[in-house]
């Protein structure tokens, strides 16, 4: 069976294991099931996730036009901290960034490789930890907007890493942390403006993923550099596919690319 079309990021459920769907813009596929199954991946052409042309992706799923003038691809989404829609000043489209920044956003702390400080709306949570393939998270705070989570972080940046080694992650060299020590140990490092924004729940969440082995070494699959692949899928993590080889093929790294999958 043949599945197409436009890659993004894949849906995910919280369960356990945790449920992946593979969006292909007009189609799904749940990842789940093909666990343990030989599929073909082929890279037909692009389609970039804004303008839909046929075009090289430059990043985030969008051609280089694109990702220098559509909001979703401004800096206030990689740096919170920049974000100024809470002055009432835009980057790109004021209204869309109102809605995406002035909006409930949390400040936590994630272990997917080692201990990492991350900030995401709200909305986004569990989503945003399974994304990253985290082990366990705690929420440190909440705010009323991008801003000061960003200011947050940057804060405590200065501690603790905002980067997750996807290398360790996929080989599920998971450390122990007791997230809720750290949590407190931090709890210091808040700005002073932004302390109040601390929260007490000391709830600790989990996840489980859809791996059948993890592998020793990783490959890492680039559909630019290899149009195509076939591989047995053992395994879904954060945003990736584990193939029997140790071949992992990043989805959301692949956004805007137009693929065949022969199941």
């Amino acid at each position: 069976m043949t599945f197409e079309g436009q890659v993004r990021k894949m849906i995910t459920e919280n369960g356990n294991p945790v449920r992946y769907y593979l969006n292909l813009k007009d189609d799904y596929l749940d990842v789940n099931q093909q666990l343990g199954k030989k599929i073909r991946i082929r890279h037909a052409h692009n389609e970039c996730l804004h303008c839909g042309l046929d075009k090289d992706i430059y990043r985030m799923g969008y051609c280089k036009t694109c990702f220098f003038s559509v909001p979703e691809a401004n800096e206030n989404i990689i740096r919170p901290e920049l974000s100024t829609a809470h002055l009432g000043i835009g980057k790109r489209d004021l209204e869309w960034e109102k809605k995406f920044e002035l909006q409930p956003h949390i400040v936590y702390l994630a272990v997917s490789s080692e201990m990492k400080v991350g900030v995401t709306r709200a909305t986004q949570i569990p989503t945003r930890w399974i994304d990253q393939g985290a082990s366990y998270a705690i929420i440190l705070a909440k705010t009323d907007n991008r801003y000061e989570a960003g200011m947050i972080e940057v804060a405590l940046k200065n501690h603790v890493s905002d980067k997750t080694n996807y290398l360790r992650m996929l080989k599920n060299e998971v450390p122990e942390v007791d997230l809720i020590q750290q949590k407190d140990l931090f709890k210091i490092y808040l700005p002073e403006d932004e302390s109040r924004f601390y929260t007490p729940d000391n709830s600790v969440y989990t996840f489980n993923y859809p791996v059948l082995n993890y592998p020793e070494k990783i490959k890492t699959l680039n559909l630019l550099k290899q149009r195509e692949f076939e591989g047995m899928l053992v395994g879904i993590k954060g945003q990736y596919w584990i193939l029997e080889d140790g071949t992992a093929w990043n989805v959301r790294g692949h956004e805007g690319f137009y693929v065949k999958l022969d199941i």
